[in-house]
């Protein structure tokens, strides 16, 4: 007996995947047979991204452009998002970021900083999530997947506001999975490690990326493509009974003594 994940017909969201881990997960999804709204805040990106899933010719994919900073913009890419799709089965909120005032010791967060930090991660995942479980709760059914962070799991020197901004993701899986669970729609949280994304590969440099994986119990440092089948498993009916779970992919980082300090990474 052999097992596929077969994910044909799946109406699939997946913000944040003009690039690095949103832009592998876009594509896994489409490998499964899923049509997918792919959805970035630069449309040179996101127009890539489904030129990239059109090559492969596995699944469909069609752009979404978005400035995440406005509420009413998100409001307005989940209803179009659904309204192409014919309705919504999953939605991977891949957002957030360090953003230039996001690196700094704690005597150094301001005000200005925490608002910022705290809108950028777990502000605008909350919304997305918000506006993706009204469609789903009509549909009957779903799955959200929220792309958290392996900095929710230890100490986060100078990165204190990404650190709780992500853990505040991981609590609002869990509550979202207990309301919307009798409405058929399923929950989770993902929490890479350190993960070779151009954005991470552009801050570290080969000396810090080595120190990194030597401090892993799996002596290695993750992939987005990884990321992108975690996610198709993770949306899949081989999973339908996992929900309001963080699930750590990692290398293991989070069982590390001594894993070494960078700053300014995010991860």
């Amino acid at each position: 007996m052999s097992v596929t994940i077969d994910h044909s017909g799946a109406r699939v969201l997946v913000t944040g995947s003009g690039a690095g881990i949103g832009r592998e997960v876009a594509r896994w999804f489409a490998r499964a047979g899923a049509t997918v709204a792919v959805v970035d805040a630069r449309s040179d990106m996101a127009d890539e991204t489904v030129a990239l899933i059109d090559e492969e010719g596995s699944g469909r994919a069609f752009a979404v452009v978005v400035d995440a900073r406005d509420d009413q913009e998100l409001e307005r890419m989940v209803e179009e998002s659904a309204g192409r799709l014919g309705g919504l089965d999953v939605a991977i909120n891949n957002i957030g970021m360090l953003g230039p005032r996001g690196t700094a010791p704690l005597l150094d967060m301001d005000g200005e900083r925490w608002r910022d930090v705290l809108d950028q991660n777990l502000v605008l995942t909350a919304l997305c999530m918000r506006a993706e479980a009204r469609v789903m709760v009509d549909g009957g059914a779903g799955v959200i997947i929220n792309v958290s962070s392996g900095e929710t799991t230890r100490p986060s020197p100078f990165l204190a506001g990404y650190g709780a901004a992500k853990a505040g993701i991981n609590h609002l899986t869990g509550t979202a999975a207990v309301e919307w669970g009798p409405s058929g729609i399923r929950v989770l949280a993902i929490a890479p490690g350190t993960t070779l994304t151009e954005t991470v590969s552009a801050v570290l440099s080969e000396e810090q990326g080595a120190a990194i994986a030597a401090s892993n119990p799996l002596r290695r440092l993750g992939d987005h493509d990884e990321l992108g089948r975690l996610a198709v498993f993770l949306a899949s009916d081989l999973a339908r009974n996992i929900t309001g779970q963080l699930i750590l992919a990692d290398a293991g980082a989070h069982l590390s003594r001594d894993r070494p300090a960078i700053p300014g990474t995010g991860e």
